[in-house]
């Protein structure tokens, strides 16, 4: 098989691992019977946490130890066992509960359970790339021309699998799909963990097809420089200081929706309006969210373009602004005509919201540090934006929404004194401080001749 091909199918299944459970796990947690609606944002906290360190010490292993196919196949063989034991958990609880005696899945187990599984996935992002790029060079390609074709495949099948657990259920022995109210699709179900755990071993299996990527042996560094903590002396530059500021909080917006996007939509299934609790987008909050990703693959194409026409600084801009109608045409829509046309466009400036501020800060992060320390730098990036950025945005946006919102039934449903507008008209004031706090002070030309 041709060797891009083969590295669109690991770029293929290993986003589909991801987009099974990431948007549309809340449903589920927050079910009366899972009884875990109080802690949703606690597990995309935990995936931040682990993308703090996770990924730096796979890397080393795969710099100096295993080779990175075999690496990214053992780290999603321990990750889908993993998310497979928190489906059996579910099912296990379900199985034996009854009216009289009903079951939840053991928290504390259900917890340690998922992040142990994410754990070993967060660094197979990185690992996946590492493989890409190690196998194209091996070959004499062009990892600028011939690597972009290959991660939009990835982009390919988390949508390919936000569409299958939307749509799959498994009802009394019988398999089948509907776009139709259903409260067994898996997007509502257990069975979204055991797609994504299915996936992650059948990846497992597929990385022993992958040709072999020679290790590399590296010149000896101190410590501080195999754990890419040299690269924080870029704080001593106003420049990136203010730069590495801004992204992590960016990286408060990136995670609200992929949390709390889910989990909103479906609340309109509680309305008692019969055109909103029987619509289409009430009962496909998976499907619709997917559009989100169908954007940001699309709007990938628009960097270059863009990044000629307006500079660095304006393509980060249009990213943050972006931000503000992401969460403003939330607070503005519904799920009935003419309503979600607002969810649809929500979902459609998510791309830029998304793309335009992570591939343009890799640009400019790329541009302005040393070839020494350009990896490192490119690591505190994702760490300012996906680690703490995302981390505390998701604890303050869930914090939030608590106090505005309330499980009741199975559904995230508003308070008396408030309600899911008021929590996305915060999160929309908070990106627009931001994007013109960006606007004000960072100059990225500013002393250049």
């Amino acid at each position: 098989m041709n060797t891009k091909i083969r590295l669109a199918v690991m770029n293929f299944l290993e986003f589909a691992v991801w987009g099974a459970y990431l948007t549309c796990m809340g449903n589920y947690l927050g079910k009366e019977s899972v009884g875990m609606g109080d802690i949703v944002k606690w597990f995309y906290i935990i995936q931040g946490i682990v993308s703090i360190f996770m990924p730096t010490i796979m890397g080393i292993v795969a710099d100096k130890f295993i080779q990175p196919q075999r690496l990214l196949g053992l780290c999603h063989l321990f990750a889908g066992i993993f998310m497979i034991a928190c489906c059996y958990m579910g099912y296990h609880a379900e199985m034996l509960s009854t009216p009289e005696n009903p079951l939840i899945p053991h928290r504390a187990g259900f917890v340690t359970l998922y992040t142990l599984s994410v754990a070993f996935f967060m660094p197979t992002i990185a690992l996946a790339n590492t493989t890409a790029f190690t196998i194209l060079k091996d070959r004499g390609m062009d990892t600028v021309k011939d690597f972009p074709p290959i991660r939009v495949l990835g982009t390919v099948g988390f949508i390919a699998t936000m569409w299958f657990v939307n749509c799959a259920v498994w009802k009394d022995g019988s398999f089948f799909f509907t776009l139709d109210k259903e409260p067994m699709k898996f997007q509502y179900t257990y069975m979204q963990f055991f797609v994504s755990g299915f996936l992650s071993i059948l990846l497992f299996l597929y990385t022993f097809t992958l040709p072999h990527c020679k290790l590399q042996k590296k010149q000896s560094t101190s410590l501080v420089e195999t754990l890419g903590l040299d690269a924080f002396v870029l704080f001593k530059k106003k420049k990136m200081a203010l730069f590495f500021i801004f992204s992590a909080m960016l990286g408060m917006c990136l995670q609200v929706t992929n949390s709390y996007a889910g989990p909103f939509i479906t609340s309109f299934s509680a309305s008692n309006i019969e055109a909103i609790r029987e619509s289409f987008a009430a009962n496909n909050a998976t499907l619709l969210s997917s559009i989100s990703q169908i954007s940001e693959a699309l709007c990938i194409l628009m960097i270059p373009f863009c990044l000629r026409k307006f500079g660095i600084k304006g393509v980060m801009l249009m990213s943050l602004f972006a931000w503000v109608f992401r969460f403003g045409f939330f607070g503005l829509g519904s799920p009935a005509m003419p309503g979600v046309l607002l969810f649809v466009l929500s979902c459609i400036v998510y791309g830029v919201a998304f793309d335009f501020f992570n591939v343009s800060g890799g640009i400019f992060v790329d541009k302005e540090c040393e070839p020494s320390m350009k990896a490192s730098a490119q690591g505190v990036f994702m760490l300012m934006t996906n680690g703490i950025g995302a981390s505390i945005g998701v604890w303050l946006a869930g914090s939030v929404i608590e106090n505005y919102c309330s499980w009741q039934g199975n559904y995230l449903v508003e308070n008396a004194d408030g309600g899911w507008q008021t929590c996305w008209f915060i999160f929309a004031g908070f990106a627009l401080v931001v994007g013109i706090a960006f606007a004000l002070v960072f100059n990225p030309e500013k002393g250049k001749k």
